[in-house]
């Protein structure tokens, strides 16, 4: 890489910034002006050196290695060509895989970020209908429209709206302590303990207090077919509490149980969400929602649902096994955990009785059953998890 005049190469590290901004990388004044002082220090004539500075100084998590890594080899090649360059042009250089991945198609729609969209032909008639996506009056309209219902577009600016939803942390006490010197507790060990330096003189009184932190949050999302559309923007909403809090355990069951704690971890949605589509086998397929009850209760409850943990079931209770073992499963479910809430979109119906035999078998078993159908749905489900005077109310029974 050349090394140019100072202004043509501070130019360039930022267009290289702008460029990792708008591939997700979070990239600020601080990385930049880092990154420009890693570059007087070692020589800019040896690549090497240059990217192991800019990694170091502009990219603090591992998950955004990837990006930079791609981002600096088509970026400093060519600069100028970079900022134009197709998305047709990047895939060229992954011709080892079959299908890229998002990070890589996240990069080929930031390098073309800065090119002016072609006009549209003369002949094509003006749309009539006016955009009205980011409005007030739109987004209050969006609170309530039924995630089923919704367009493509509506769907994309919901998951939006859910990633601002923000949960508080509804501390409580555990049995641990931890010292403080205001606390309210004496801690008479410690005092001993301290006291052993001055040769038994106690001078002073040490104290502690009670350790509060946020209860385990478990959810079981049904992704059968008859709840496909409700669990697309279900596990965006199941992502994002993942990755504001701790001890969030999240499951999905259809015709078996799957695990995807892990993969919603991942800071990255697009990546979480790839990771889950790999991870689960039936999805938009049958439901045995007592059969993966039992497997819970057996394999999981013992390892998640201690300290008080609250649990989501994400359902709409129509078993195709009929009601076989589900009461039993949901009753030991309710008794393992300190709340059931039942989230069923069918209570979006104003009219709705519980007729199914799975879902009379499992209302008696639950603490709440709300809906979850919209955005507003969401927003009172957060309201609920908020409140630490909540408990158990056995509302639904």
């Amino acid at each position: 890489m050349p090394a140019g005049s100072g202004g043509a190469l501070a130019g360039n590290l930022l267009a290289f910034g702008r460029l990792l901004r708008r591939a997700g990388v979070p990239v600020g004044p601080t990385e930049m002006l880092a990154g420009a002082e890693a570059l007087t220090a070692i020589d800019l004539g040896d690549r090497g050196q240059v990217h192991a500075a800019l990694r170091a100084t502009m990219v603090h998590r591992q998950e955004h290695f990837f990006v930079f890594d791609q981002a600096f080899g088509l970026f400093w090649r060519d600069p100028e060509a970079a900022r134009h360059a197709t998305a047709m042009a990047l895939m060229d250089g992954f011709k080892e895989q079959a299908k890229p991945t998002p990070a890589q198609r996240r990069l080929a729609e930031a390098m073309q970020g800065d090119r002016p969209k072609p006009p549209k032909p003369a002949e094509e008639p003006p749309e009539e209908r006016v955009d009205m996506t980011f409005t007030v009056s739109e987004r209050e309209r969006l609170q309530s429209i039924d995630f089923e219902a919704m367009s493509a577009a509506e769907l994309a600016a919901a998951k939006r709206e859910i990633r601002r939803l923000v949960l508080p942390l509804d501390a409580r006490p555990t049995r641990r302590f931890r010292p403080d010197p205001r606390g309210p507790v004496t801690d008479l060990r410690a005092t001993v303990r301290e006291s052993l330096r001055t040769g038994g003189e106690i001078l002073d009184i040490s104290r502690r207090r009670r350790v509060v932190r946020p209860p385990p949050l478990v959810a079981l999302c049904d992704i059968s077919g008859s709840m496909a559309r409700y669990a697309q923007i279900l596990i965006h909403f199941l992502h994002a509490v993942a990755n504001d809090r701790d001890r969030v355990h999240t499951f999905l069951f259809g015709t078996r149980l799957t695990n995807v704690t892990r993969p919603l971890r991942h800071r990255d949605a697009e990546v979480a969400f790839e990771a889950v589509a790999h991870a689960v086998p039936d999805w938009s397929g049958g439901t045995r929602i007592g059969d993966s009850l039992d497997l819970f209760n057996r394999l999981w409850s013992r390892r998640v649902l201690g300290q008080g943990a609250v649990v989501l079931l994400i359902t709409d209770g129509l078993d195709r096994e009929g009601a076989r073992g589900l009461s039993e499963a949901t009753d030991r479910l309710q008794k393992s955990c300190r709340r059931l809430i039942w989230l069923n979109p069918l209570l979006r119906y104003a009219a709705f009785q519980p007729k199914s035999q799975g879902i009379r078998a499992m209302l008696p078993h639950v603490d709440e059953f709300r809906p979850v159908h919209n955005l507003a749905s969401l927003r009172d489900l957060v309201s609920v998890l908020s409140d630490p005077r909540a408990g158990r109310m056995r509302s639904a029974a």
